[in-house]
């Protein structure tokens, strides 16, 4: 990088590819929560929604939970605490180590995850309209490459 990059302003750099990701990831989990919201689950907001990714929260501790999703413990807590008065989730002792809790979903808890899934989709079907099929196909490659050739940071786990 030259010294004279540092003189530019902004808005004359090329966005770097996880600028442009994140703008992605964001339109998709707009799209996942208008979608939540619209098939009637408007006792949540989008950070709700957020704790959702894949593969799901079935069995996962809540400090596992943040962790995944970059937010603190106590933020998480919170948020499950919500969803399990709301009768989504309960949080139940560990097998492995009873002083721990893990996640479990409820049957409202489950509708909830696919339909989060669901307009999902949705949002990768909208996206492989807007590529068209080889452009998709193509950066799907590419996405499942580097997710393989990246090594996980702690978060991500």
């Amino acid at each position: 990088m030259s010294s004279d990059s540092f003189d530019q302003p902004d808005s004359e750099h090329r966005p770097y590819v996880g600028a442009l990701m994140r703008v992605v990831w964001q339109w998709v989990r707009e799209q996942m929560y208008a979608g939540v919201v619209a098939a009637g689950y408007d006792d949540l907001n989008a950070a709700h929604v957020g704790l959702w990714r894949y593969p799901g929260l079935e069995g996962l501790r809540p400090s596992e939970l943040a962790g995944r999703v970059g937010i603190r413990k106590q933020s998480v807590n919170d948020l499950l605490g919500h969803l399990e008065q709301h009768g989504y989730l309960s949080r139940v002792p560990d097998e492995a180590d009873g002083r721990a809790r893990v996640i479990r979903l409820s049957a409202k808890g489950r509708r909830l995850q696919q339909t989060i899934y669901d307009q999902a989709g949705a949002a990768e079907l909208a996206i492989a309209e807007i590529l068209g099929p080889r452009r998709f196909t193509q950066l799907h490659s590419c996405l499942e490459l580097l997710k393989e050739q990246l090594s996980p940071s702690p978060a991500t786990r």
